[in-house]
């Protein structure tokens, strides 16, 4: 990193954020520090800027919530192209949910054009190329979701892709208060709050789609379809500590076969084995990182959450979250100091 990125960006209140105020940096360096802010944090995209080098001013605000990154920024007008090239090189498909604050934002995607205005949500996709027009300047908040997280059909996605989800749905008003208020919240980007909260997040998104594509059309949720996926995920959260839980109950449970289970969760970019492991974590991390995180061995909080092999589970967290269990635990939960004792002398 350039001797100008490190003034630029400074950490934020809590480990997981960053803020970056282009103004600190010298005119002549401000393109490339946005782009590498970007690409390194959140998003690769082309950017154009509608205002010469000196000019050219902004700030973002960078972070993870769980396995989601959020991005709010300020600027003046400029365009965000993902390219062909860029959308197929992507390695983690995600969705964006992006929030207008202010100004406004035409959206291009999947062949469909929109403009999004102050109060609007937009959803759109990694995996194809997008094109976002900040024509009057940039007041915006952005979750990137992975795909697998989200647990959509990628046709129910390409549906709703670079549409205005606004005043006229009411389910997507509430979700643009909730998301907006959340962007800002970084007391729940962290630890215990974030994962609590994870889950309703995903829940509100997956209800904005549904109302949206709830009337006739050719973008209509199948009932059968959309319900089947979301209640096969459901099934496994319900199952998670089972360690027992495998393809054939799963598929067993819904009057499907094995190979038709794999088929609803592939549309949604859901990988069986690793979509298990990865919510099983996330719990035990959570447990580990909660009020009783001490009451219990790490052991037993592994077992609990299905991994019998304590060695395997303490190697798959630690090559998930970058820790070991227990020095994660350790953090939230100091252990105690221990006391001296004095040696007595006959």
């Amino acid at each position: 990193m350039r001797e100008a990125d490190h003034h630029a960006i400074t950490p934020a209140p809590g480990p997981r954020h960053a803020a970056l105020d282009i103004s600190a940096v010298p005119p002549q360096e401000r393109e490339d520090t946005i782009r590498h802010a970007l690409w390194k944090s959140f998003s690769r995209v082309d950017i154009a800027h509608h205002s010469p080098a000196g000019k050219i001013w902004g700030r973002m605000r960078l972070g993870t919530m769980g396995p989601v990154k959020l991005c709010s920024a300020q600027g003046p007008p400029v365009t965000f192209h993902r390219t062909e090239r860029l959308a197929r090189e992507d390695d983690e498909p995600a969705v964006f949910l992006g929030l207008q604050m202010t100004g406004t934002n035409l959206v291009e995607q999947y062949g469909r054009q929109s403009l999004v205005t102050p109060g609007n949500l937009v959803v759109y996709e990694t995996t194809a190329p997008y094109t976002l027009h900040f024509s009057r300047g940039v007041g915006y908040h952005s979750f990137r979701i992975p795909r697998e997280v989200l647990a959509l059909p990628e046709r129910l996605l390409r549906a709703v892709a670079a549409t205005p989800l606004g005043p006229d749905n009411p389910t997507a008003r509430l979700a643009f208060t909730y998301f907006s208020r959340l962007a800002v919240s970084e007391e729940l980007h962290d630890g215990a709050h974030a994962e609590a909260i994870m889950e309703p997040s995903v829940e509100l998104l997956r209800a904005v789609v549904a109302s949206q594509l709830g009337d006739t059309g050719p973008g209509r949720v199948a009932p059968a379809e959309v319900p089947l996926s979301l209640r096969i995920t459901q099934y496994i959260r319900t199952h998670l500590a089972d360690p027992t839980l495998s393809a054939a109950r799963i598929a067993a449970a819904h009057g499907i076969s094995v190979r038709h289970l794999y088929t609803v969760l592939s549309r949604s970019g859901i990988s069986l084995g690793d979509w298990i492991r990865s919510h099983r974590l996330a719990e035990c991390r959570r447990e580990l990182a909660g009020p009783g995180g001490r009451a219990r061995t790490i052991a037993g909080i592994g077992r609990s959450w299905g991994f019998a092999d304590a060695t395997h589970f303490s190697k798959v967290f630690k090559q998930t979250y970058g820790v070991s269990p227990r020095t994660w635990r350790d953090q939230h939960h100091p252990a105690p100091a221990r006391k001296s004792r004095t040696r007595k002398t006959s």
